[in-house]
C-alpha cells in the first residue's frame, strides 16, 4: 500500500476587484476599494497577517460583500485559524449560494476542521453547480478514498483528470484507486502515462505495489529499489525492505533496513523490519537488540512484541532488557491478554535461564490473567499447562491442554505434553492417541512456516500509513 496524507486542498476563488462595500461619509468608496486591493496583493504575496489586518478593517463596511468574506476566509485558512475561516466562508456561501468555488473553498476548510461529512455535502453541491470543476471532483474523490469508497472515487478522479490532465496529484490518486480496486493493467497504464510527464520515486513505489499484487515479484523489487534510490524516504525504504523480507531475501532485507534506520533512527517500523529480518536470518541476538530499540521508540506498538517474543525465545541472553520492556507493555496495556502473556513468558524464560528468583506464583497469576482476559488465547492455556505439569499438578495441567486444543487442534507440542500427562495419570489409550496426532502434525510442519509468513505479511500491511494516495 502506498503513502497517503490528508488531502491537500487547492483553494482557488475568483477574487474580484469590485467589492460590494457600503459607502459612508467618512470613508469614500475609492479608499475602501484601495484597502481591498491592498489586501488582495498581500494575500497573493503570502503576507497573510497583513491581508487579515486590512480585511478586518474592511469588515464593518462589507457585511454584505461576498468578496470580503471569501477572501478573509481564505486568509484565515492560510493562517490555520480554521474556526474564523469557517465562519467567513459560510457567510460567503450564504451570500452567493450558486458559487461552486465558494462551496469548494468551504469544503476545504471543513476538511481541515474534521467535518468530513459536511465537506462532502458542500462538494456534492458544488458539482451540481459545476460538474466539470477540477477542484470539486478531485477533492471529493480524495475524500472518498479516505473513506475507503474507491468505487465512488474513481469516476470523480477520472473527471478531474479530463479537466486537468497534467495535475500530478490527481493522476497519482487515479492510478492508486485503480490499484486498490484490483484494476492492475489500468493502474499500470496510468502510472506509465504520468511517468512520461513527471517521473518520481512515488510512481515507482506504486508500480512496485501493482507488480507485487500482480505476482511479478522481481519487477516489483526492481521498482521499489528504483523508488528508494530516487527518493530514499522512510516509506520507500520500508517498502523495498519489506519486499525483500516477504520473499525471504534476508541479507538484502537486512541491508535495506539498516540503511533505513541509519537515515530514520526514530522510525519504529524500520526498527521492527530490521529486527524481523535479523530474526529470519537466524541472527537472534541482533534481532533482540533491534526490537528492544523499536519497543523504546513506540512502547504501545503491539507488533514489535510478537516478534520480540520469538527472537527472545531463541536468544535469552538479553533477559533483563526484554523483561523490562514486557513489564512496561503489560503496565501500559493492563486489559490486553497478550501483554500479560508476553510478560509472563519473558519472566519465566529469563529466570529459568538464570535459575534464580523464579517466581512461579507471579507467572501463574499473569497467565491466568491472560486467560481471564481472553479465554480464546490458546498459547496462554498451553503455558499454564506446562507450568502445572512441571510441578506434577496433572489435574490442573490436563484441562489447560484440552482447552488449548479445543481452540487450536494443530498445536503439536500441546498434543505431546497432553499425551505425557495422560501417561502420568495412567490413561495410556488417550496418551497413545495424542502421540499419534503429535507425530502427524510434526510431519506437516510446513503449516508453521506458512503461519510465520502470514505474520510477516500482517506486519508489513499494518505498518503502512493509513489511507492511500499521493499528497
Amino acid at each position: 500500500m502506498s503513502r497517503r496524507s490528508r488531502c491537500r486542498w487547492v483553494i482557488s476563488a475568483c477574487v474580484l476587484l469590485c467589492a460590494a462595500l457600503a459607502v459612508c461619509e467618512e470613508i469614500p468608496r475609492a479608499k475602501l476599494d484601495r484597502i481591498y486591493q491592498s489586501a488582495v496583493a498581500y494575500y497573493e504575496a503570502g503576507r497573510y497577517a497583513d491581508a487579515a489586518s486590512q480585511l478586518e478593517g474592511l469588515l464593518p463596511y462589507g457585511q454584505k460583500s461576498f468578496e470580503v468574506h471569501e477572501l478573509l476566509g481564505m486568509v484565515y485558512a492560510s493562517l490555520s485559524q480554521d474556526a474564523k475561516a469557517e465562519r467567513q466562508l459560510k457567510a460567503a456561501v450564504e451570500l452567493m449560494p450558486a458559487s461552486a468555488v465558494a462551496r469548494t473553498n468551504l469544503a476545504a476548510c471543513l476538511v481541515h476542521s474534521g467535518s468530513t461529512a459536511e465537506a462532502m455535502d458542500q462538494l456534492r453541491a458544488a458539482l451540481k453547480l459545476d460538474p466539470g470543476s477540477y477542484e470539486a471532483n478531485h477533492n471529493l474523490g480524495e475524500l472518498y478514498i479516505e473513506s475507503g469508497k474507491f468505487d465512488a472515487a474513481l469516476p470523480l478522479l477520472d473527471q478531474a483528470q479530463q479537466a486537468n490532465p497534467v495535475a500530478y496529484g490527481n493522476s497519482y490518486d487515479l492510478a492508486m484507486t485503480e490499484y486498490l480496486l484490483g484494476r492492475l493493467d489500468e493502474a499500470r497504464r496510468q502510472i506509465l502515462k504520468i511517468e512520461a510527464q513527471q517521473n518520481s520515486g512515488d510512481l515507482h513505489d506504486l508500480l512496485g505495489k501493482v507488480n507485487e499484487k500482480d505476482g511479478k515479484f522481481l519487477e516489483a523489487a526492481n521498482e521499489y529499489e528504483t523508488a528508494a534510490h530516487m527518493d530514499p524516504s522512510e516509506d520507500h525504504l520500508f517498502d523495498w525492505g519489506s519486499e525483500m523480507l516477504l520473499h525471504r531475501t534476508y541479507e538484502a532485507a537486512i541491508a535495506v533496513f539498516e540503511e533505513g534506520v541509519r537515515r530514520f533512527p526514530q522510525s519504529p517500523r524500520l526498527q521492527i523490519g530490521l529486527g524481523l529480518s535479523l530474526y529470519s536470518r537466524g541472527k537472534y541476538d541482533d534481532a533482540v537488540h533491534a526490537l528492544l530499540r523499536a519497543a523504546d521508540l513506540e512502547p504501545s506498538d503491539a507488533r514489535c512484541y510478537l516478534f520480540l517474543s520469538k527472537a527472545y525465545d531463541s536468544s535469552p541472553s538479553q533477559a533483563e532488557g526484554v523483561i523490562e520492556r514486557f513489564k512496561r507493555y503489560a503496565l501500559l496495556k493492563p486489559d490486553n491478554a497478550l501483554a500479560q502473556y508476553y510478560y509472563a513468558m519473558s519472566l519465566w524464560k529469563g529466570k529459568r535461564a538464570e535459575d534464580a528468583d523464579l517466581n512461579l506464583q507471579m507467572i501463574e497469576s499473569l497467565l491466568k490473567r491472560a486467560t481471564d482476559l481472553d479465554d480464546a488465547l490458546p498459547e496462554a492455556h498451553v503455558q499454564l499447562g506446562n507450568l502445572y505439569a512441571d510441578q506434577h499438578l496433572y489435574e490442573k495441567s490436563i484441562p489447560q491442554y484440552v482447552r488449548a486444543l479445543e481452540l487450536n487442534p494443530n498445536l503439536s507440542d500441546a498434543h505431546y505434553r497432553l499425551g505425557t500427562d495422560y501417561v502420568h495419570v495412567g490413561q495410556k489409550d488417550r496418551a497413545q492417541k495424542e502421540f499419534e496426532v503429535y507425530q502427524k502434525l510434526r510431519s506437516e510442519h510446513l503449516a508453521e512456516i506458512d503461519k510465520e509468513r502470514a505474520e510477516v505479511q500482517q506486519f508489513v500491511s499494518s505498518a503502512k500509513p493509513s489511507g492511500q494516495g499521493k499528497p
